[in-house]
């Protein structure tokens, strides 16, 4: 038999709901807005100096991960701040959803931990919110740092320096120590010593202890050398030795005295001979005494210059700034010293007191200048006073004193 298929009873239609409709956590909320950002716990950390387990507390709406409750209020808006959301409405939520309470700073849960909540004492703890979480940095401890290979290698210094210790310490004493070697010797009998030790008679005894003192001769000829009881004399000299006075030389029987010459006449005589010789010579009209002077040369300058005056094989005489009115003799050589000047129109020469320059033309720089007579008379003509009004107030200086 075919029945016909029941139609289903029309139901109410239900009402479609939208994405508004649904109740999204602020853990939801903040960690999509950090998914945007491409940012993870760790680089919110390094940027916002909170810990990473804090920040997935905040997410997860777990205070019990602080350690002070007093900091949850600041954490919760400096990361909603960070994320770009309201920090105020992020906090309220963050209470709402956590039931976390604002604790006054003087009670006594404000620095303390709270209570586990009961899901975290079954063991339902989220690992993000675990300070002690295998992504974070572990603190090395203080032998973490050590090499195993380091304590062989501390071993064998240690025990190398024992070992040396140890030696020096064994050669030490072999040196200190002290050995008594034995040998094979019979003591020797000393014999009776009755007769030594026995008393001596009181008047035979004193005669026979009495010491007499040696005398001074016999000391002295114990103690003078034998050499001296037989002294025999030398000649240093026989050549000499051998001449005898009496028979040659002055003292002889005949000989003649020696002529001495008076003091008073021979020296006179000599000493009047030799001055008469001279004054002949003087007098000598075909003899002339006469010595050829160098002329004086001298360099001067009028204003600060410098200068530089070398030897003709080149060794360096002379080389300095020469200040205003400052005067240098170059020495009197069979060549001519060389002169090298800065600022030459302020160099001046005098040869036997008449003036010649100036060696150049303003601050120009002159070389090879030969410093002789002849030369500064050929080379420059004779300075003007006119021409210079410096050199002409030294001219007048000169001419006053």
């Amino acid at each position: 038999m075919i029945r016909r298929r029941e139609t289903p009873p029309v139901s109410e239609t239900s009402e479609l709901k939208g994405f508004d409709d649904f109740d999204i956590s602020l853990g939801d909320v903040m960690r999509g807005e950090r998914a945007t950002m491409g940012k993870s716990l760790l680089d919110i950390q390094r940027e916002l100096k909170i810990k990473a387990a804090y920040i997935a507390a905040i997410e997860n709406a777990d205070p019990t991960a602080f350690e002070t409750q007093g900091f949850v209020a600041g954490y919760v808006r400096s990361y909603a701040r960070y994320l770009g959301l309201d920090p105020e409405w992020a906090f309220t939520r963050f209470c709402r959803e956590s039931n976390f309470a604002t604790l006054d700073g003087m009670s006594s849960g404000a620095s303390g931990k709270p209570k586990p909540k009961p899901d975290q004492a079954r063991g339902n703890v989220d690992p993000l919110a675990d300070p002690d979480a295998i992504f974070l940095p572990k603190t090395p401890s203080a032998f973490g740092k050590i090499e195993p290979s380091a304590f062989g290698s501390s071993l064998v210094l240690l025990m190398l320096i024992s070992a040396i210790g140890y030696g020096g310490w064994s050669v030490f004493r072999e040196i200190q120590k002290v050995q008594f070697v034995p040998i094979e010797q019979t003591a020797a009998d000393s014999g009776d010593l009755s007769d030594v030790l026995a008393p001596i008679d009181s008047a035979q005894g004193a005669e026979e202890l009495t010491v007499q003192a040696p005398s001074a001769e016999a000391l002295d000829r114990l103690f003078r050398p034998e050499a001296l009881d037989f002294p025999v004399l030398e000649a240093r000299d026989a050549a000499i030795s051998t001449l005898d006075p009496r028979q040659m030389g002055s003292f002889a029987p005949g000989a003649e005295p020696l002529a001495v010459a008076s003091r008073d006449t021979a020296p006179l005589d000599l000493e009047a001979e030799a001055i008469a010789d001279a004054v002949a010579g003087l007098s000598d009209p075909g003899i002339v005494v006469a010595e050829a002077t160098p002329p004086e040369i001298t360099i001067f300058a009028v204003r600060p210059s410098w200068v530089r005056v070398r030897a003709a094989d080149g060794t360096l005489l002379f080389e300095k700034i020469l200040d205003a009115g400052e005067v240098f003799e170059p020495p009197v050589s069979v060549e001519p010293p060389v002169l090298r000047a800065g600022n030459s129109g302020s160099i001046y020469f005098t040869v036997n007191g008449e003036t010649y320059g100036p060696a150049g033309t303003g601050p120009s720089v002159v070389d090879g200048v030969q410093l002789g007579a002849a030369e500064i008379a050929a080379a420059f003509d004779t300075a003007d006073p006119l021409a210079d009004e410096d050199l002409a107030r030294f001219v007048a200086l000169a001419e006053a004193e």
